[in-house]
């Protein structure tokens, strides 16, 4: 039932009689309860309320409902000398003193004064806008008196959620900032909690006085490590005594709510991480020497003269083994039993029914019987025992090895490539060629490694959300891209030709240049209409069942009309005599088959 009142309430217009019923209400509420209307010059905020952060507009809203239907419900408030401090509706104050407001109805309470901040906190962390910062530091007060499942109880909040909070409540305050001002999300800012105060302080200096996304990203990969691709067993309480089990320890993000995922262990504690990672390869080397296993680093000849890779390499000989390379030896390793669901994952992108899966996976059951069989007689054939690691995760895993014989003219320095050889076995020309040509690949792993970088910032921004117009350099490059990757030789020389200039006198930067100078929309156009012939597909793909196809045969008729119709038309006649003979056959058939039944 819907009363005249509650109607007029719903269209905004409330009569004085609903307004003196919802303070009736109110006043019923509470019964028992010392309500007073104070003089509001004598009521004062409370200058330890952990609530900092006011919304004006809202300020200013919620004024404005003030000097219309006066305050609700009345704020609480503690008596201390000739003043009454605010413990829960400084809002409301706030309001009241924006609408010019003399009085303001309060209940007079009596507090411990660490009772009076625990009820502030609760009250203020039960709204639905805290600024997540103040959250944070709040909720870490009520974990001295309380585990955070209590916590979590009393806010009706997750364990998880409280634990989070927790943790980014141990940001530094240069940190804090990013977030108040929305730069930085809270989950980021959990990531960088994780560090200790030092280590983060060094992360702000190093970042600048702008807030840099990509680089506080890339900052966290570098100093965090996942556990389940840690090279020793994390549950290994002996490795290093003093730092103990890993999966048990205060700096794996594990054991400090689901931060990296639904129980993601990851290491934040990188000076601990790289004793143990040591520890475990010096007990590899032990291992190796005590059961004679050939230990094999992942290095090539081609990089064994890299740093990393000499260092790794001078730890064997130092240990007293042999050094023993990936083109030094052959190598079997266990392996692993398909399954159905492997399949599914691996074919994921393509088009596969359940018939074609199971073929795949019946393919893929026959070459594990094979290898299989290869890797349980590899003693037979000579094989050994061998583990091959990672030269700078140091992960390993057990193989069989078997070393590989070397002709004589193998075996003969000069007689071998270039590439293939030491730089002791060179002479000095040769040393200078060597050294130049790993420059040059050196400069193009860098080279890589930078574009890599920058595209991953720009993927990380919201350039594709961008709504401004294409710049002539965005246009330029989807042309570019468009003309490199789509179009090919003879079609250059046929429809663009020209386009880029004489390229055999220019550099790749010059070609750019050179095609910016000459670029007309009406290149871009050309381009476009280019590969919009070339995009369709031909066969069961047709102009009535596909989109591309349906989409461009749609966009000719505005250039083609009558040749498309008299095609259309010549194909129709076509249709319509076939059409017409299958007729005129039907019915003899029929006509057979009626006598036949006479």
């Amino acid at each position: 039932m819907t009363t005249k009142a509650s109607t007029t309430s719903r269209n905004g217009k409330a009569s004085t009689a609903v307004k003196k019923e919802v303070k009736e209400r109110l006043t019923q509420r509470a019964i028992g309860l010392q309500i007073q209307n104070l003089s509001i010059d004598k009521v004062i905020p409370d200058p330890m309320q952990p609530r900092k952060t006011f919304n004006e507009a809202l300020l200013q809203q919620l004024s404005e409902s003030i000097k219309k239907h006066g305050v609700l419900q009345p704020i609480t408030v503690r008596k201390s000398g000739k003043e009454y401090i605010i413990v829960m509706g400084e809002r409301r104050f706030r309001a009241s003193k924006l609408a010019n407001k003399k009085t303001i109805p309060c209940i007079v309470r009596t507090y411990k004064n660490n009772d009076v901040l625990e009820v502030q906190i609760i009250e203020n962390l039960q709204r639905q806008d805290v600024e997540p910062t103040e959250e944070a530091e709040a909720i870490a007060f009520l974990s001295e008196k309380y585990a955070p499942s209590e916590i979590a109880k009393r806010l009706g909040r997750s364990d998880n959620f409280i634990r989070q909070r927790l943790k980014l409540a141990g940001l530094i305050e240069g940190f804090k900032h990013f977030v108040r001002n929305g730069d930085m999300t809270i989950s980021l800012g959990i990531g960088i909690a994780l560090f200790e105060p030092e280590e983060q302080q060094m992360m702000l200096e190093t970042m600048g006085e702008d807030f840099n996304v990509h680089q506080i990203n890339r900052m966290i990969k570098d100093q965090t490590f996942d556990l389940e691709k840690a090279p020793f067993d994390v549950a290994d309480k002996k490795l290093i005594v003093k730092a103990g089990a890993c999966n048990e320890c205060p700096f794996n993000a594990a054991n400090q709510g689901n931060l990296f995922g639904d129980g993601k262990m990851v290491c934040t504690k990188s000076a601990c991480y790289e004793s143990k990672k040591s520890k475990s390869f010096l007990n590899l080397l032990e291992k190796s020497k005590k059961e004679n296993i050939i230990l094999i680093p992942e290095i090539q000849k081609y990089w064994a003269d890299e740093e990393r890779n000499q260092l790794v390499i001078a730890q064997l000989e130092n240990s007293g083994l042999k050094v023993y390379l990936l083109d030094d030896v052959e190598i079997i390793e266990r392996p692993i039993e398909p399954t159905i669901e492997a399949i599914k994952k691996e074919y994921q992108h393509y088009d596969y029914s359940e018939e074609e899966l199971k073929k795949e996976y019946n393919v893929a059951l026959e070459n594990y019987t094979e290898e299989l069989e290869t890797y349980n007689s590899a003693k037979e054939n000579g094989f050994v025992n061998g583990i091959v690691f990672h030269p700078e995760t140091y992960r390993h895993k057990e193989v069989f090895v078997k070393i590989v014989e070397k002709s004589k003219s193998e075996l003969t320095t000069h007689s071998a490539p270039l590439a293939d050889r030491k730089m002791a076995d060179c002479t000095p020309e040769e040393q200078i060629i060597k050294i130049n040509e790993r420059e040059i690949r050196k400069k193009q792993i860098d080279n890589n490694k930078q574009f890599e970088e920058v595209v991953e910032m720009i993927r990380d921004t919201k350039y594709i959300e961008t709504k401004k117009t294409l710049s002539v350099d965005e246009m330029v490059a989807f042309s570019i891209s468009l003309f490199e990757n789509n179009v090919d030789y003879m079609s250059q020389q046929k429809y663009f030709s020209g386009l880029l200039g004489d390229t055999s006198k220019m550099t790749r930067i010059e070609l750019i240049e050179n095609f910016k100078k000459k670029f007309k929309k009406e290149i871009f156009h050309k381009l476009i209409r280019y590969i919009l012939t070339k995009q369709v597909h031909f066969g069961e793909s047709n102009h009535v069942n596909n989109l591309t196809n349906i989409s461009f045969y749609n966009a000719m008729q505005g250039y083609y009309k009558t040749k498309i119709a008299n095609i259309e038309k010549e194909y129709t006649e076509r249709r319509n005599k076939r059409e017409g003979r299958l007729k005129e056959r039907i019915a003899v058939l029929e006509k057979q088959i009626q006598e036949l039944n006479d």
